[in-house]
């Protein structure tokens, strides 16, 4: 069970890093960014945990505001699997 968890950890952070180079790319790039190899790269990325996060989100959240909402989400996933596995780890 644990290394279940250590394995979704370590998708889970590439996830939350990406989307947050993503959002610095946003910011420091401006309208350049489409043109950005690695803000392409990142997009590729989190595409997946964009596209869910979109599915699970009622249409009357505006689509500019899946990428924060994206990344609040992964965050408190990345926050509940540390505790899983702290909490694992000391039931050893």
């Amino acid at each position: 069970m644990l290394q279940i968890i250590i394995i979704l950890k370590g998708l889970v952070e590439i996830a939350l890093f990406a989307l947050l180079g993503q959002g610095i790319l946003y910011l420091l790039a401006g309208q350049t960014r489409q043109h950005n190899p690695f803000y392409t790269l990142l997009q590729i990325i989190t595409l997946p945990a964009l596209k869910l996060t979109r599915l699970l989100m009622p249409r009357v959240i505006v689509d500019k505001h899946i990428g924060i909402i994206t990344f609040f989400l992964v965050l408190w996933i990345e926050l509940l699997l540390i505790y899983l596995k702290v909490q694992l780890v000391r039931s050893l």
